[in-house]
């Protein structure tokens, strides 16, 4: 195990797993953060140094953590030899075993090797599989002019919204979840649509994968077009600072799916995958 620490590499890994997309763009977004601040105090594990077979990114051991936070405590997985990465997940303090925690990644072996490794240690498994989508370059929105001068209007989410994601995401309602919300608004962008009361209607958020996650517009406001336009205005702030600007949807969301499609993002040969790993001692404490 090597957790690569220099500025100079870590630069320099950025250009090597670009020449491995899509099935990388998980670690890369990392990578892209950590070389740009670091905001959520992660770090890459590897097998071996320049030449690896598998790599992990991770909180930071002297972070601050909570046992329960499978958001925060997530690591993304990108594999050149998927025998180097059960061997990398299977040594000793890669990964934290007496935590919930989140596994990552955009490669078909994930889960098996994953689920072989954390059952070995007597831990649940809970999987979700999604299309993996990315956007094309963004060179014009639609016509906001209407949201401009007056409510409703197109700005940013703030950290005094988070408990309206919370409570709208289908993956939120928890202590857990709205902390982890707080703070990706704090650190990554986001785009919402305001009402005139200043209250966010339609919104996405990015997280510290850059992945663009949570779209949502409320029932009442929906068919105005804001979910289009919040999606390519995200997807165009993301491009424009040098991110992949990358989502997932469930098979079943046929209305996300359709938007994608309308505005012409590419769905992936590949598929996202999200593994939740419980400990024993925390089954039914955390919530998915």
């Amino acid at each position: 195990m090597l957790v690569l620490k220099c500025s100079t590499k870590l630069l320099a890994l950025e250009k090597i797993l670009k020449r491995h997309f899509p099935e990388s763009l998980k670690v890369y977004g990392a990578v892209m953060n950590i070389n740009r601040g670091n905001p959520f105090q992660k770090e890459v594990v590897l097998d071996s140094w320049p030449d690896f077979k598998a790599i992990i990114t991770r909180r930071q051991r002297e972070a601050e953590a909570d046992n329960l936070d499978h958001y925060t405590n997530a690591c993304a997985v990108f594999y050149k030899d998927v025998r180097a990465y059960q061997q990398l997940l299977e040594e000793r303090d890669v990964v934290n075993w007496d935590q919930v925690f989140q596994v990552q990644g955009l490669q078909s072996e994930l889960y098996e090797v994953s689920k072989a490794v954390a059952i070995s240690k007597q831990l649940d498994v809970k999987l979700a599989s999604f299309k993996a989508v990315r956007f094309s370059p963004v060179s014009s929105l639609p016509d906001t002019s209407f949201l401009m001068s007056s409510p409703p209007r197109l700005t940013q989410l703030s950290v005094a919204d988070a408990d309206l994601l919370n409570r709208t995401w289908s993956r939120g309602g928890s202590e857990q979840c709205l902390r982890y919300i707080a703070s990706l608004i704090s650190c990554f962008p986001s785009v919402c649509v305001r009402d005139d009361k200043g209250d966010p209607v339609s919104w996405a958020i990015t997280d510290q994968f850059a992945t663009m996650c949570h779209g949502y517009t409320l029932p009442d406001h929906r068919r105005k077009g804001y979910s289009r336009l919040v999606a390519l205005t995200l997807a165009r702030k993301l491009q424009s600072r040098g991110f992949p600007s990358q989502g997932n949807v469930l098979d079943d969301n046929v209305a996300s799916i359709s938007l994608l499609k309308s505005v012409h993002a590419e769905f992936l040969s590949c598929r996202f995958h999200r593994l939740i790993l419980t400990p024993k001692p925390f089954s039914g404490k955390a919530r998915p």
